[in-house]
């Protein structure tokens, strides 16, 4: 494949390097703002034959590349524009702005979870592993290299809050190693750790700081949160670029980073995680009340609704669910629920691939439903099923389903990241239900794109 080929024709139709306003990619997308639609050829676009479909949305035009290729053409398209990668600190002041505070807060939250997925995946395969192979073989689960392994499948747990604060500080266009020194405050270990905070408290044990004398705060650890880490993280850049700005570059070096850091750390304990941390443990409480009640109504919902959710790019902010969950209980239960909606989508791409005349759309459909059962579904969403409409309907009926099916059989994960047929590593301790989630959302979703039909001559 000619990637930079691939590169230049797109920057041809979409009415060349003066046109863009900046560019990014995710996981499948090439995404570029555009000063001018009226120069944009999407037609031309999709004729391309590395491009598996085009998506307008939010002033951005999304082209879809699938998971691999996309970062190989992005790197030869930043090579033709002489573009940087778009981070929230760069990023073009009107283009951010024009964007709703959701879009903003959902790409925010992608930019700082995605980096660290490679960590939470590494070690929540090895949790999942282990736990399986300890149930399995009990003496296994008493030695020592148990035990070892055990400290490795964890330690990205255990200090999760420096991985979120330093992608964060990358984010906000802070200094990453203070970024760094913001999440070691917040989990330093003469703070009461997280999950003993309960207990103590009703012991009486726990120690407070008091603040001025005005009111006491807990002298507690901020494991597994996030928000609180996030917010602590962007006060250090707002205050890290205000001294920029003021401090003489005589004394910047000592000056700047030290009261960037006294300044936050000091309102990240006394203010920032009291506050957003009971706020986060409430939200994460009320989403796992959600999926859990009585006859899967929550999880018929959410299931239901997922893949509308990636539509609009909301699916970003998930991480910060999954991340609480794992942190709380240990347990990922909205993983299997991704699962069941990526795959229905996938489902839904394959009948397309069955019922089609189109060759190319064949094709096409094939290969974007294999990457769904993967846990990458942009191109069967963008470039089939909502192309179609009705097959992107059914596969939210069998995201319904598939997740109707992961709670009765109280499926969850031991880490996030990863769905489709790869979660089976990190679901070992109820495979039997997750698998039986894949296939309820599969052969539903099937058996409905079969039976209602694609109707061809009303393609978008």
């Amino acid at each position: 494949m000619d990637y930079a080929k691939t590169a230049k024709d797109v920057l041809t139709h979409v009415g060349g390097k003066k046109n863009i306003v900046s560019l990014t990619h995710c996981v499948t997308r090439l995404r570029l703002v555009i000063l001018d639609d009226a120069k944009c050829d999407k037609n031309a676009i999709e004729q391309i034959q590395e491009v598996k479909g085009v998506y307008s949305a939010k002033g951005q035009i999304q082209i879809i590349f699938g998971a691999g290729i996309v970062d190989k053409v992005y790197d030869e398209f930043v090579k033709l524009t002489n573009s940087k990668e778009e981070t929230v600190a760069r990023l073009g002041r009107d283009d951010y702005l024009r964007r709703g505070w959701l879009i903003r807060g959902t790409k925010i939250m992608g930019d700082i979870f995605i980096p660290i997925i490679p960590a939470i995946v590494a070690c929540g395969l090895l949790k999942g592993l282990i736990n399986g192979l300890g149930k399995a073989i009990p003496v296994f689960a008493e030695s020592d290299i148990w035990a070892m392994l055990s400290i490795f499948s964890g330690a990205a747990f255990v200090f999760l809050p420096i991985l979120i604060a330093i992608s964060a500080a990358r984010v906000f266009g802070a200094n990453m190693y203070l970024g760094a020194v913001m999440g070691m405050i917040m989990i330093h270990p003469d703070l009461t750790n997280a999950w003993n905070a309960q207990q103590a408290i009703a012991d009486g044990t726990m120690k407070t700081f008091s603040i001025f004398g005005l009111y006491e705060v807990n002298q507690v650890g901020y494991q597994g949160h996030v928000i609180p880490v996030i917010l602590a993280v962007f006060l250090l850049s707002v205050i890290e670029k205000k001294m920029h700005k003021i401090v003489p570059n005589m004394i910047e070096l000592f000056v700047t980073p030290l009261v960037s850091v006294l300044v936050s750390g000091f309102v990240a304990i006394a203010v920032i995680g009291p506050i957003f941390g009971k706020v986060e443990t409430w939200a994460v409480d009320r989403i796992e009340y959600l999926i859990t009640l009585p006859y899967g109504i929550g999880a018929i919902i959410i299931g239901g609704l997922y893949a509308v959710t990636v539509v609009t790019g909301l699916h970003h902010m998930y991480s910060t669910i999954e991340v609480g969950m794992l942190s709380a209980v240990g347990k990922n239960s909205w993983m299997p629920i991704a699962t069941a909606a990526n795959v229905a989508q996938g489902a839904a791409a394959m009948a397309v691939a069955v019922r089609t005349k189109n060759k190319k759309m064949k094709t096409l459909a094939i290969t974007a439903s294999m990457s769904a059962l993967l846990g990458i579904t942009e191109p069967a969403i963008f470039g089939v099923n909502l192309r179609y409409r009705r097959p992107f309907v059914a596969a939210l009926i069998g995201g319904a389903v598939g997740s109707f099916v992961a709670y009765l059989f109280g499926v969850y994960a031991t880490a996030y990241g990863i769905t489709g047929l790869f979660g089976c590593l990190i679901t070992m301790e109820t495979l039997l239900g997750y698998i039986l989630t894949m296939a309820a959302a599969y052969f539903s979703t099937f058996v409905i794109v079969l039976i209602t039909g694609i109707n061809e001559d009303n393609i978008e």
